[in-house]
């Protein structure tokens, strides 16, 4: 198992964080991983969109700290990162998930 690089809690960055989360369809990926404890990356969305967007997304996701990945043979695997998050951010996950918009407004959101 190899877990993908991101940064770690002390580096979590506000900034970073929000502006991944700023975009419609990482609110989503956000919303359906906060649902679960972990997906794999291709069923993320339920392959509403392409593989090459959401991959993008997810990267930025990972980058930013929202997210965790990890390789596992030729699957990946994503989760939040709650408690990083939480631990460096307090209540802020909990706060965006609260105000984020019904998961059906979202699917609008990513609809091809």
């Amino acid at each position: 198992m190899t877990v993908l690089p991101g940064p770690a809690v002390e580096d979590l960055d506000l900034v970073a964080v929000l502006g991944a989360l700023s975009e419609p369809t990482r609110l989503a990926v956000v919303v359906e991983l906060a649902q679960c404890s972990e997906l794999p990356c291709g069923q993320v969305l339920g392959g509403r969109i392409g593989k090459s967007t959401l991959s993008h997304h997810l990267r930025v996701l990972r980058e930013a700290g929202v997210i965790a990945t990890r390789a596992e043979g030729t699957s990946k695997y994503s989760r939040l990162r709650c408690a990083d998050l939480d631990a460096r951010f307090p209540g802020l996950l909990a706060a965006v998930l609260a105000g984020a918009p019904a998961p059906e407004r979202l699917s609008a959101a990513t609809a091809p």
